[in-house]
Protein backbone atom coordinates (compact mmCIF):
# COMPACT_ATOMS: atom_id res chain seq x y z
CA UNK A 1 0.00 0.00 0.00
CA UNK A 2 1.48 3.56 -1.06
CA UNK A 3 1.28 5.77 2.31
CA UNK A 4 2.46 8.63 0.63
CA UNK A 5 0.20 8.81 -2.64
CA UNK A 6 -2.86 7.11 -1.85
CA UNK A 7 -5.26 6.24 -4.65
CA UNK A 8 -8.90 5.87 -4.37
CA UNK A 9 -10.06 2.10 -4.46
CA UNK A 10 -6.32 0.98 -5.00
CA UNK A 11 -4.98 2.10 -1.57
CA UNK A 12 -8.37 2.77 0.42
CA UNK A 13 -11.92 2.49 -0.64
CA UNK A 14 -12.98 4.89 -2.94
CA UNK A 15 -16.79 4.29 -2.21
CA UNK A 16 -19.31 2.21 -0.23
CA UNK A 17 -19.28 -0.19 -3.03
CA UNK A 18 -15.32 -0.67 -3.08
CA UNK A 19 -15.70 -0.78 1.05
CA UNK A 20 -18.21 -3.71 0.69
CA UNK A 21 -16.24 -5.34 -2.01
CA UNK A 22 -12.71 -5.04 0.28
CA UNK A 23 -14.43 -5.97 3.43
CA UNK A 24 -17.43 -8.25 2.69
CA UNK A 25 -17.83 -9.96 6.38
CA UNK A 26 -15.79 -9.62 9.90
CA UNK A 27 -13.28 -12.03 8.45
CA UNK A 28 -11.84 -10.08 5.84
CA UNK A 29 -11.89 -7.06 7.95
CA UNK A 30 -9.80 -8.99 10.72
CA UNK A 31 -7.26 -9.84 7.86
CA UNK A 32 -7.03 -6.19 7.42
CA UNK A 33 -6.65 -5.63 10.99
CA UNK A 34 -4.08 -8.17 11.55
CA UNK A 35 -2.27 -6.30 8.76
CA UNK A 36 -1.89 -3.07 10.14
CA UNK A 37 -1.07 -3.97 13.55
CA UNK A 38 1.49 -6.33 12.35
CA UNK A 39 2.42 -5.63 8.91
CA UNK A 40 5.57 -7.70 9.27
CA UNK A 41 3.80 -10.58 10.90
CA UNK A 42 2.28 -11.32 13.83
CA UNK A 43 4.40 -10.53 17.26
CA UNK A 44 3.06 -11.38 20.55
CA UNK A 45 2.46 -8.90 23.06
CA UNK A 46 3.08 -10.87 25.94
CA UNK A 47 6.31 -12.28 25.13
CA UNK A 48 7.19 -11.08 22.22
CA UNK A 49 7.59 -14.68 20.25
CA UNK A 50 6.80 -14.71 15.90
CA UNK A 51 6.05 -18.07 15.82
CA UNK A 52 1.94 -18.59 15.53
CA UNK A 53 -0.78 -19.80 14.08
CA UNK A 54 -4.36 -18.79 13.12
CA UNK A 55 -7.03 -21.00 15.25
CA UNK A 56 -10.58 -20.90 13.24
CA UNK A 57 -12.41 -17.94 15.16
CA UNK A 58 -9.51 -15.58 14.19
CA UNK A 59 -7.25 -15.63 16.87
CA UNK A 60 -3.79 -16.09 17.26
CA UNK A 61 -1.78 -19.24 19.17
CA UNK A 62 1.78 -18.09 20.27
CA UNK A 63 3.94 -21.12 20.01
CA UNK A 64 5.92 -19.27 22.59
CA UNK A 65 3.51 -18.63 25.70
CA UNK A 66 0.91 -20.54 24.35
CA UNK A 67 -1.24 -17.20 24.85
CA UNK A 68 -4.05 -16.63 22.29
CA UNK A 69 -4.33 -13.23 20.84
CA UNK A 70 -6.86 -11.45 19.12
CA UNK A 71 -6.09 -8.78 16.82
CA UNK A 72 -8.84 -6.73 18.38
CA UNK A 73 -7.29 -6.74 21.79
CA UNK A 74 -5.80 -3.33 22.67
CA UNK A 75 -7.53 -1.62 19.94
CA UNK A 76 -10.31 0.73 20.41
CA UNK A 77 -12.53 -2.46 19.10
CA UNK A 78 -11.72 -4.60 21.69
CA UNK A 79 -15.19 -5.78 23.96
CA UNK A 80 -17.36 -4.06 21.24
CA UNK A 81 -20.19 -5.87 20.82
CA UNK A 82 -20.66 -4.22 17.35
CA UNK A 83 -18.99 -6.47 14.29
CA UNK A 84 -15.82 -5.45 12.73
CA UNK A 85 -17.70 -4.65 9.41
CA UNK A 86 -19.91 -1.90 11.39
CA UNK A 87 -16.95 -0.39 12.99
CA UNK A 88 -14.98 -0.27 9.15
CA UNK A 89 -18.37 1.51 8.17
CA UNK A 90 -18.62 3.95 10.68
CA UNK A 91 -15.02 4.87 9.91
CA UNK A 92 -15.49 5.29 6.47
CA UNK A 93 -18.86 6.96 6.99
CA UNK A 94 -16.77 9.63 9.20
CA UNK A 95 -13.53 10.06 6.91
CA UNK A 96 -15.50 10.59 4.08
CA UNK A 97 -18.14 13.25 5.07
CA UNK A 98 -16.19 16.69 4.70
CA UNK A 99 -18.14 18.18 7.15
CA UNK A 100 -18.78 15.28 9.95
CA UNK A 101 -21.63 13.07 11.01
CA UNK A 102 -23.63 13.48 14.14
CA UNK A 103 -24.76 10.46 16.18
CA UNK A 104 -28.05 10.76 15.04
CA UNK A 105 -26.98 10.40 11.13
CA UNK A 106 -24.69 7.71 11.91
CA UNK A 107 -27.15 5.54 14.09
CA UNK A 108 -29.86 6.42 11.05
CA UNK A 109 -27.00 4.94 8.31
CA UNK A 110 -25.83 2.22 10.18
CA UNK A 111 -29.21 0.69 11.42
CA UNK A 112 -27.73 0.97 15.26
CA UNK A 113 -29.99 0.34 18.01
CA UNK A 114 -29.35 3.28 19.95
CA UNK A 115 -27.80 6.52 20.02
CA UNK A 116 -25.80 5.76 23.02
CA UNK A 117 -23.73 3.32 20.69
CA UNK A 118 -23.24 5.89 17.81
CA UNK A 119 -22.72 8.75 19.78
CA UNK A 120 -19.80 6.22 21.75
CA UNK A 121 -18.93 5.04 18.35
CA UNK A 122 -17.92 8.88 17.48
CA UNK A 123 -16.25 9.74 20.72
CA UNK A 124 -13.99 6.70 20.32
CA UNK A 125 -13.19 7.43 16.34
CA UNK A 126 -12.38 11.39 17.33
CA UNK A 127 -10.09 10.10 20.27
CA UNK A 128 -8.26 8.10 17.22
CA UNK A 129 -7.77 11.34 15.31
CA UNK A 130 -4.89 12.74 17.23
CA UNK A 131 -1.90 10.96 15.92
CA UNK A 132 0.67 9.92 18.54
CA UNK A 133 3.56 10.51 16.25
CA UNK A 134 2.51 13.71 14.84
CA UNK A 135 4.88 16.50 14.79
CA UNK A 136 5.02 20.20 15.86
CA UNK A 137 4.38 22.88 14.04
CA UNK A 138 7.30 24.57 12.68
CA UNK A 139 8.68 27.54 10.66
CA UNK A 140 5.99 30.85 11.00
CA UNK A 141 3.52 29.73 13.70
CA UNK A 142 0.52 32.35 14.43
CA UNK A 143 -0.78 31.90 17.58
CA UNK A 144 -4.51 33.55 19.19
CA UNK A 145 -7.19 32.57 21.22
CA UNK A 146 -10.75 32.44 20.83
CA UNK A 147 -14.69 31.24 22.32
CA UNK A 148 -17.38 30.09 21.32
CA UNK A 149 -21.24 29.69 22.90
CA UNK A 150 -21.49 26.36 25.10
CA UNK A 151 -24.58 24.67 24.36
CA UNK A 152 -26.49 23.24 27.22
CA UNK A 153 -29.43 20.82 27.52
CA UNK A 154 -31.87 24.26 25.81
CA UNK A 155 -30.25 26.67 23.69
CA UNK A 156 -26.37 28.10 23.34
CA UNK A 157 -26.21 30.45 26.22
CA UNK A 158 -25.65 33.99 24.71
CA UNK A 159 -21.87 35.07 25.77
CA UNK A 160 -20.48 37.69 28.11
CA UNK A 161 -18.08 39.89 26.49
CA UNK A 162 -14.12 39.97 25.85
CA UNK A 163 -12.57 37.34 27.59
CA UNK A 164 -15.28 36.41 30.37
CA UNK A 165 -15.79 33.22 30.70
CA UNK A 166 -20.14 33.95 30.96
CA UNK A 167 -21.59 31.69 28.54
CA UNK A 168 -18.53 30.77 26.52
CA UNK A 169 -16.22 27.98 26.01
CA UNK A 170 -13.03 29.44 25.52
CA UNK A 171 -9.85 27.60 23.36
CA UNK A 172 -6.48 28.46 21.82
CA UNK A 173 -4.74 27.87 17.98
CA UNK A 174 -2.08 28.13 15.93
CA UNK A 175 -1.27 27.45 12.02
CA UNK A 176 1.83 26.84 10.69
CA UNK A 177 2.67 29.07 8.03
CA UNK A 178 5.24 28.51 5.22
CA UNK A 179 7.87 31.26 4.39
CA UNK A 180 5.92 32.11 1.96
CA UNK A 181 2.78 32.75 4.31
CA UNK A 182 0.39 29.89 2.93
CA UNK A 183 -1.21 27.70 5.91
CA UNK A 184 0.04 23.94 6.34
CA UNK A 185 -1.41 22.64 9.79
CA UNK A 186 -3.30 23.65 12.86
CA UNK A 187 -3.50 23.03 16.37
CA UNK A 188 -6.72 23.47 18.61
CA UNK A 189 -7.37 22.61 22.40
CA UNK A 190 -9.46 24.06 25.06
CA UNK A 191 -7.96 26.92 27.37
CA UNK A 192 -8.77 26.97 31.45
CA UNK A 193 -7.43 30.53 31.07
CA UNK A 194 -5.91 33.48 30.05
CA UNK A 195 -2.55 32.69 32.45
CA UNK A 196 1.09 33.34 31.07
CA UNK A 197 1.25 29.33 31.90
CA UNK A 198 -2.15 27.91 30.05
CA UNK A 199 -0.79 29.42 27.27
CA UNK A 200 2.75 29.00 26.87
CA UNK A 201 2.18 25.09 27.64
CA UNK A 202 0.01 25.10 24.75
CA UNK A 203 2.27 27.19 22.74
CA UNK A 204 5.09 24.32 23.99
CA UNK A 205 3.03 21.38 22.97
CA UNK A 206 2.04 22.14 19.89
CA UNK A 207 5.13 24.24 18.40
CA UNK A 208 8.74 23.60 17.61
CA UNK A 209 11.60 25.56 19.42
CA UNK A 210 13.32 28.01 17.85
CA UNK A 211 10.02 28.10 15.09
CA UNK A 212 8.97 32.26 15.02
CA UNK A 213 5.65 32.54 16.62
CA UNK A 214 3.23 35.71 15.53
CA UNK A 215 0.77 36.89 18.01
CA UNK A 216 -1.69 39.69 19.43
CA UNK A 217 0.36 42.16 22.34
CA UNK A 218 -1.60 40.33 24.92
CA UNK A 219 0.77 40.17 27.77
CA UNK A 220 0.61 36.72 28.48
CA UNK A 221 2.73 35.94 25.74
CA UNK A 222 5.36 37.87 26.71
CA UNK A 223 6.75 34.89 28.92
CA UNK A 224 7.09 32.61 25.78
CA UNK A 225 10.41 30.84 25.80
CA UNK A 226 12.94 29.72 22.92
CA UNK A 227 10.83 31.14 20.20
CA UNK A 228 11.49 34.12 18.11
CA UNK A 229 8.22 35.81 19.26
CA UNK A 230 7.09 38.48 17.20
CA UNK A 231 3.84 40.13 18.85
CA UNK A 232 1.49 42.77 17.03
CA UNK A 233 0.02 44.65 18.65
CA UNK A 234 -4.04 44.81 17.60
CA UNK A 235 -4.97 48.67 18.58
CA UNK A 236 -8.25 50.04 16.67
CA UNK A 237 -7.63 47.42 13.86
CA UNK A 238 -9.71 43.83 13.72
CA UNK A 239 -8.02 40.94 15.20
CA UNK A 240 -8.35 39.40 11.92
CA UNK A 241 -6.38 41.96 10.28
CA UNK A 242 -2.98 41.37 12.22
CA UNK A 243 -3.55 37.67 12.18
CA UNK A 244 -5.64 36.49 9.28
CA UNK A 245 -4.98 32.61 9.02
CA UNK A 246 -5.67 32.12 12.57
CA UNK A 247 -8.76 33.97 12.75
CA UNK A 248 -10.37 31.82 9.53
CA UNK A 249 -9.55 28.48 11.25
CA UNK A 250 -11.38 30.22 14.05
CA UNK A 251 -14.28 31.02 11.54
CA UNK A 252 -14.77 27.89 10.48
CA UNK A 253 -14.40 25.74 13.53
CA UNK A 254 -17.37 27.96 14.75
CA UNK A 255 -19.26 27.71 11.65
CA UNK A 256 -18.69 23.49 11.58
CA UNK A 257 -19.25 23.21 15.01
CA UNK A 258 -22.71 25.02 15.04
CA UNK A 259 -23.75 23.77 11.91
CA UNK A 260 -23.21 20.13 12.22
CA UNK A 261 -23.17 19.05 15.44
CA UNK A 262 -25.63 22.71 16.81
CA UNK A 263 -23.06 23.80 19.36
CA UNK A 264 -20.97 22.14 21.64
CA UNK A 265 -20.49 20.90 25.58
CA UNK A 266 -18.21 21.65 27.93
CA UNK A 267 -17.15 17.89 28.75
CA UNK A 268 -16.29 17.14 24.97
CA UNK A 269 -14.82 20.53 23.70
CA UNK A 270 -11.48 19.12 23.29
CA UNK A 271 -12.93 16.46 21.18
CA UNK A 272 -14.40 18.24 18.91
CA UNK A 273 -11.67 20.61 18.23
CA UNK A 274 -9.32 17.71 17.27
CA UNK A 275 -11.81 16.49 15.03
CA UNK A 276 -11.65 19.60 13.42
CA UNK A 277 -8.18 19.76 13.62
CA UNK A 278 -8.11 16.32 12.09
CA UNK A 279 -10.66 17.48 9.09
CA UNK A 280 -8.82 20.36 8.33
CA UNK A 281 -5.15 19.13 8.16
CA UNK A 282 -6.71 16.75 5.82
CA UNK A 283 -9.22 19.12 3.77
CA UNK A 284 -7.81 18.14 0.41
CA UNK A 285 -7.47 14.46 0.61
CA UNK A 286 -10.14 13.27 2.95
CA UNK A 287 -11.40 10.65 1.62
CA UNK A 288 -8.26 8.77 2.27
CA UNK A 289 -8.15 9.43 5.70
CA UNK A 290 -10.23 6.46 6.33
CA UNK A 291 -7.01 4.11 6.55
CA UNK A 292 -5.04 6.70 8.90
CA UNK A 293 -8.14 6.70 11.18
CA UNK A 294 -8.52 3.33 11.21
CA UNK A 295 -4.21 2.78 11.50
CA UNK A 296 -4.57 4.92 14.91
CA UNK A 297 -8.00 3.24 15.83
CA UNK A 298 -6.00 -0.10 15.64
CA UNK A 299 -3.05 1.12 17.92
CA UNK A 300 -5.28 2.69 20.89
CA UNK A 301 -6.10 0.78 24.38
CA UNK A 302 -10.31 -0.18 25.00
CA UNK A 303 -11.77 2.77 26.93
CA UNK A 304 -15.03 2.50 28.38
CA UNK A 305 -18.53 4.68 27.91
CA UNK A 306 -17.97 5.89 32.15
CA UNK A 307 -14.62 6.91 31.17
CA UNK A 308 -16.01 9.21 27.65
CA UNK A 309 -19.08 10.77 29.99
CA UNK A 310 -16.71 11.23 32.95
CA UNK A 311 -13.41 12.42 32.25
CA UNK A 312 -13.72 13.08 28.31
CA UNK A 313 -11.01 10.94 27.23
Amino acid sequence: MSRQTPRAGVDYPGSYADLLSWFPDDAACLDYLDWLRWPDGFVCPHCGGTRAWRLADGRWSCGGCARRVSPTAGTIFHRSHLSLLTWFMAIYAVASHSNGISALQLQAQLGLGSYKTAWLMLQKLRRAMVDPDRSLLEDLVEVDESDIPYRTKSDPIAGGQGRSAVGKLHFIGAIELSPEGHPRRIRLAPLADFSAISIGAFVAGAVEAGATVLSDGFSAYKSLKGYNHLPKVVGKMAAHVVLPWIHRVFANFKRWALGTYHGVRATHLRRYLEEFVFRWNRRRHMKSSFDTLLGIAAGLPHAGYREFVDQAV
